[in-house]
């Protein structure tokens, strides 16, 4: 009786059929989800651009057209950013965020308000956002359908189906809400270094004036009062006209100096005449610390080149000078393929960094404007080395 019975129960178990389990695999569920969710993500996105484009469009002939298709643009970014989160969660698809609307640089409020507006109209990725949001509603109405009618009816063909329509949803996403291409990157660079060169050459051409005006000018105009003096008294009293005059040869000298100094730090005359070699050994000579030089140039660069090159070398020498407490330093420049290194070392007491609105940002900020890199390694204590690089270009 026990062995019958425990025959039948053994026998039963083998009928007994195995814990139920979801016949598909949860990445299948989440592509499921994905395309029903398809059409609701389509008509409000496509409710979106439709009235900002539409009411941008009409009223582009007035003032307030262009600003409304600009905020319009910004948050087609913001939707495609929804979206690729979507994406990530629902379908596997990492894709890297685009880099921040860059902004012109400009000055006033006016000139800020522009600074948005272009680059904003301008900008691919909003742009593809919102064809992404005009594919989207067809496509969801496709996808939302054909999920649902095989969620009741097509049961076996589900996960085939869900697959291959993810497929396509997952090149969407990568072909129109992928970051910029490698070109939009660069000319967008471009764009920014630009920006660089003309405030680096406002600021030049604003402390050339300040120092004329502070300086030569200021001592040219005490010399023509004084010579003005001298002529006055030199019938009635020509001693004190020949010292008033002995004062204004002074003053000449001087502003000549002043001059010679400000010519220099536009573009120096050694510079133009001897090459790269001279004008480092007579910045050397100039700086308050020992310096050795070695260019080791055979044939020169593009005059450019060189001023950068020259500039880049003064201001390391004179931060030297000023900030590094260094007993000796060395210049070595040379040429590897098509660049123009520059290594500039000290055995200062270290510490220099390119952060907090420091000179040396700005020098790294003029390099990165002509396609140039700079490098610091610069330890606390010491020693200091730093590295430009520039393109080099024939002459």
């Amino acid at each position: 009786m026990t062995a019958g019975t425990t025959t039948y129960e053994a026998a039963a178990d083998e009928d007994r059929l195995p814990p139920a389990r979801l016949p598909f695999e949860a990445r299948t569920w989440k592509e499921v989800a994905h395309l029903l969710l398809n059409l609701p993500e389509g008509i409000l996105g496509f409710l979106y651009v439709s009235v900002w484009l539409y009411a941008g469009v009409l009223t582009a002939v007035t003032v307030v057209g262009l600003p409304l298709l600009a905020v319009g643009l910004t948050g087609s970014r913001w939707v495609g950013r929804q979206e690729r989160r979507r994406a990530r969660a629902l379908l596997g698809v990492r894709i890297d965020e685009p880099s921040p609307l860059s902004r012109a640089r400009a000055h006033g409020d006016g000139h800020r308000f522009f600074g948005w507006l272009w680059p904003a109209l301008k900008d691919p990725v909003a742009w593809r956002s919102t064809l992404y949001s005009f594919i989207r509603l067809p496509w969801g109405v496709l996808t939302f359908g054909v999920i649902l009618c095989l969620l009741f009816v097509g049961w076996p063909f589900l996960g085939y189906v869900a697959r291959a329509l993810s497929n396509v949803d997952r090149a969407m996403v990568r072909g129109l809400l992928c970051p910029s291409s490698e070109l939009e990157r660069r000319v967008r660079e471009l764009e920014e270094d630009r920006g660089v060169v003309v405030d680096t050459a406002a600021a030049d051409l604003r402390r050339i004036e300040r120092d004329l005006h502070d300086g030569a000018q200021a001592r040219l105009v005490a010399l023509a009062m004084g010579l003005g003096l001298a002529k006055e008294k030199l019938l009635e009293d020509p001693e004190a006209a020949a010292k008033m005059v002995d004062e204004a040869h002074g003053e000449v000298k001087l502003a000549l100096q002043e001059l010679r100094d400000l010519a220099r730090g536009i573009h120096p005359a050694i510079l133009t005449d001897r090459g790269l070699d001279a004008a480092l050994s007579a910045l050397a000579a100039r700086c308050t610390v020992p310096v050795s030089t070695d260019v080791g140039l055979a044939v020169r660069p593009a005059p450019a080149i060189e001023g950068i090159a020259y500039f880049t070398v003064s201001e390391l020498l004179q931060n030297i000078s000023k900030h590094s407490r260094a007993r000796r330093a060395e210049v070595e420049l040379w040429r590897k393929q098509d660049r123009l290194l520059i290594q500039v070392r000290d055995d200062g007491r270290g510490g220099a960094s390119t952060t907090g609105g420091s000179g040396l940002a700005g020098l790294a900020e003029r390099l990165g404007s002509v396609d140039g890199l700079f490098v610091v390694d610069s330890p606390v204590g010491g020693p200091t080395t730093i590295t430009a690089e520039l393109p080099w270009r024939d002459r």
